[in-house]
């Protein structure tokens, strides 16, 4: 019997199943299709498979990190929520993942990682919380390098030298955007009708931290709130496929077995062997920048004596 397929995203906040805009687009998909994954909702990404979040191990062990290539292997799987669509619904699911990806991705990470006010309040407060020690004191900064760099990537070499137009342009363009979306989803439950598809899973997975989160800093999260037909949909999604994932109080359960279900010795040791690590790196760190350094002092020598070099010396006169 081959083995389960295994999820490995980031956790919930907010109110919803996953705090990672990837994540939370992988976990809907899943949902929708009824895929059999074993989920593990961890806050270290040093513990998946691939090092980064999300990522699948399918039933032959290979690994996938990608979200699209996700997807796509749910879909050979037979874990297909396009099934259905027509060919003309196929070539606009193509157009409207190209929008979310070009015009609405950039935004969401500058809202979330660039933003200083909700970086510093929202965005790097739960992952600082979240994450173990020592992980907690640099890997948000390192996350937010990288997402700082994946902007950069997005916007493309066409863009605005000042950083005020940049970002004007940007939120403009991702305003368009949300009015689109909600123009084309009109009043239906989902964007193809009553069954969901993978772009519901990529739009509620864009949406619904924009929705949720209480940003200090909220000019596209208030344009969001009021297009009412979006904020039902991602209600809707919500409380149908994540009925317990998304509560303030969710119901009690099991401790899974898996990498979060560590016998106690091996929990313990892997705590201490973190703080060593830690304390290493921070002392490596004092070390190489000059905070911290090391003199050796010379050793003392009781009253009278003399050093070995000079009585050699008086010896051979």
């Amino acid at each position: 019997m081959a083995a389960p397929m295994e999820l490995f995203c980031w956790s919930g906040g907010w109110g919803l199943p996953s705090v990672d805009l990837d994540s939370l687009a992988v976990l809907t998909y899943a949902r929708f299709t009824g895929a059999p994954l074993k989920v593990y909702k961890i806050t270290n990404p040093w513990r998946s498979p691939s090092g980064t979040l999300p990522a699948l191990r399918t039933s032959h062990g290979e690994v996938i990190s990608v979200p699209h290539k996700i997807i796509t292997h749910l879909r050979k799987e037979k874990y297909n929520a396009d099934y259905d669509l027509s060919a003309r619904q196929g070539a606009d699911t193509l157009a409207f993942m190209s929008l979310l990806e070009e015009k609405l991705l950039p935004v969401l990470i500058h809202t979330f990682w660039v933003d200083t006010k909700n970086y510093v309040e929202v965005t790097r407060k739960w992952y600082a919380e979240a994450m173990p020690f020592p992980l907690n004191f640099f890997l948000p900064g390192r996350m937010q390098r990288q997402f700082m760099e994946r902007l950069q990537l997005l916007c493309g070499e066409h863009r605005p030298e000042n950083e005020e137009e940049l970002e004007k342009e940007l939120y403009q363009e991702a305003r368009e955007c949300l009015t689109l979306l909600s123009q084309r989803l009109g009043s239906q439950k989902f964007f193809f009708g009553d069954a969901p598809a993978s772009l519901d899973a990529f739009v509620f997975g864009y949406l619904a931290p924009l929705l949720q989160a209480r940003l200090p800093s909220g000019r596209l999260q208030a344009h969001l709130r009021g297009l009412h037909n979006l904020c039902a949909y991602c209600a809707h999604i919500l409380s149908l496929y994540f009925p317990w994932d998304g509560a303030e109080v969710p119901p009690p359960r099991q401790t899974p077995a898996g990498p979060e279900a560590e016998e106690e010795p091996y929990r313990r040791r892997n705590q201490v062997l973190s703080v060593l690590a830690g304390l290493a790196a921070m002392a490596g760190y004092a070390l190489l920048s000059g905070i911290v350094s090391i003199q050796r002092a010379a050793p003392a020598r009781a009253p009278g004596t003399r050093s070995l070099s000079m009585a050699d010396e008086e010896e051979d006169e």
